[in-house]
């Protein structure tokens, strides 16, 4: 496998990072944090995804989860979006907040995912400042960061209610007084020895597991060295919602005909819209989209969409319009696409 692979499927689990672009901060204050957390709690009741894990550093985040519909990229695209409009909003800033697409590796839950879990709680104290801190001291700071999963795993007071802390803890016996404290001693002996970053072992093809669980994934998903996005098969069980039923769900939130908007001919506003929501949610290529609104070429879609992205950089009020449109949307729609 020459290169990571992007695979979905119902049930799988995922350690997911982005990095702010040029490595700059993607969170200035507590207020972006507590955005970030509410963002990302919405699009996890929405997608049906759920959270083992997370923790937030001034520029990136890690997240473990899981996704008993196999559908990552949607719930990834829709997040980061999400954050990202939310952010540049605040500081009347346009542009990528991150530093291209977000990385995942697709984990072997039996064997790496207590692992992993760790390796998310113990990002705050892998800087260069704490290399020569105590033991005490590092644990301290692991208490006390904010914004992060592990003090819940501790205690029930601090648990977030949009985190699912039962899988990690099941590998510890279950959810009690007795696996919180296995857990505790687990993180702590990660510490003291000076554990090894389990994600190395999907550097270059973004499978952290054993090699039965590697074999099963080249089996199952990859053909002739391709990545699953390139199998037709593979690529619609992306799909598993029809994209008609968004289009008409769209029509219904903007009070119009579906005929009226993907009239061919018409380059409204709202045409443009939908043909990025499309884009977004559905994985679906331009050419597909110009079938679905009209019958329209592959380069009026990229036109129409390049319009649209210009228009919002330059109109704050439109691209309000555009986030609280599409947030309604799928808050309200509960389609998971």
């Amino acid at each position: 496998m020459a290169r990571p692979l992007r695979i979905q499927y119902p049930g799988a689990y995922y350690h997911v990072t982005c990095r702010g672009n040029e490595r700059k901060k993607i969170f200035l204050d507590d207020q972006d944090y507590q955005d970030f957390l509410e963002k990302l709690s919405l699009s996890l009741e929405i997608y049906n995804v759920s959270l083992l894990a997370y923790v937030c550093m001034p520029n990136h985040f890690h997240l473990l989860a899981t996704t008993p519909e196999g559908n990552l990229s949607q719930f990834m695209r829709h997040f980061n979006i999400s954050y990202t409009s939310n952010f540049n909003r605040r500081y009347r800033r346009v542009g990528h907040l991150y530093q291209g697409r977000y990385k995942a590796f697709l984990i072997d839950a039996d064997n790496y995912l207590l692992e992993v879990s760790r390796y998310i709680h113990l990002n705050p104290i892998r800087t260069k400042v704490f290399a020569k801190k105590s033991f005490e001291e590092k644990w301290d700071v692991l208490l006390r960061h904010p914004y992060s999963s592990l003090r819940g795993y501790f205690s029930l007071r601090k648990r977030s209610e949009f985190v699912d802390y039962k899988d990690v803890l099941g590998y510890m016996g279950r959810d009690n007084r007795k696996g919180r404290e296995a857990y505790r001693q687990f993180v702590r002996w990660g510490i003291a020895a000076k554990t090894d970053n389990p994600l190395e072992l999907g550097r270059g093809h973004g499978v952290v597991g054993g090699d039965d669980f590697i074999e099963w994934i080249k089996g199952k998903f990859s053909s002739k060295g391709k990545a699953e996005r390139e199998q037709p098969g593979l690529r619609e069980l992306r799909k598993e919602k029809k994209p008609e039923e968004l289009i008409e769900h769209y029509a219904q939130m903007i009070g119009k005909e579906t005929g009226e908007i993907c009239k061919r001919g018409r380059k409204t506003i709202e045409r443009a819209m939908l043909m990025e929501v499309l884009y977004r949610y559905c994985e679906l290529t331009q050419p597909e989209i110009g079938r679905l609104v009209g019958g329209i070429g592959y380069s009026a879609v990229s036109q129409a969409r390049k319009r649209l992205q210009i228009r919002m950089e330059r109109e704050p009020k439109l691209r309000k319009r555009f986030d609280t449109l599409t947030d309604q949307f799928f808050q309200k729609s509960r389609i998971k696409i």
